[in-house]
């Protein structure tokens, strides 16, 4: 068998014209992917913001609850004197510190949480929980990603 020359007026294809089509779908799919990638780490970034403020508000409010203390009994004076809390109180001085920074503006659904309180009688205890809602995805998400933030403070009496 022999090999012709090819004709003078035959179309010559090259291997680069087969793959044009094929490396347009490839660099649209990794647009795709970079655009969604994007997408995730915003939302995931929008989400962590949102509790690292929701903590610090539960900070503030769990340093405002401790300093609500009572003074407890002190034995005929061979004692030192302690700060004793209350639950009620801690729960109550943490609403109110929330609704003084305006706190219920800045978060959706904001409360304060089961487990807010004094468990020792020593430590306040705050616990927030609020619901965030990312950017771009949030028509996947419409009822929001829900967060909670704990913060303990004590207080304590010295001379």
């Amino acid at each position: 068998m022999t090999c012709l020359p090819p004709m003078a007026g035959a179309p010559q294809t090259r291997g680069t014209d087969k793959e044009g089509g094929q490396l347009m779908v490839l660099t649209i799919g990794y647009v795709v992917i970079a655009f969604l990638l994007a997408t995730v780490v915003a939302a995931v970034s929008a989400i962590y913001i949102e509790h690292k403020k929701l903590l610090s508000m539960a900070d503030g409010a769990s340093v405002a609850a401790a300093d609500s203390y009572s003074l407890g009994q002190v034995e005929s004076g061979a004692g030192t004197p302690s700060a004793v809390l209350d639950s009620e109180r801690v729960r109550s001085v943490a609403e109110s510190y929330l609704s003084q920074n305006g706190a219920h503006s800045r978060f959706d659904q904001l409360a304060v949480a089961r487990g807010t309180g004094s468990p020792d009688s020593a430590t306040a205890e705050v616990v927030l929980s609020a619901v965030a809602h990312p950017p771009v995805v949030s028509f996947l998400l419409p009822v929001g990603v829900p967060i909670e933030a704990r913060s303990t403070a004590r207080s304590r009496l010295i001379r």
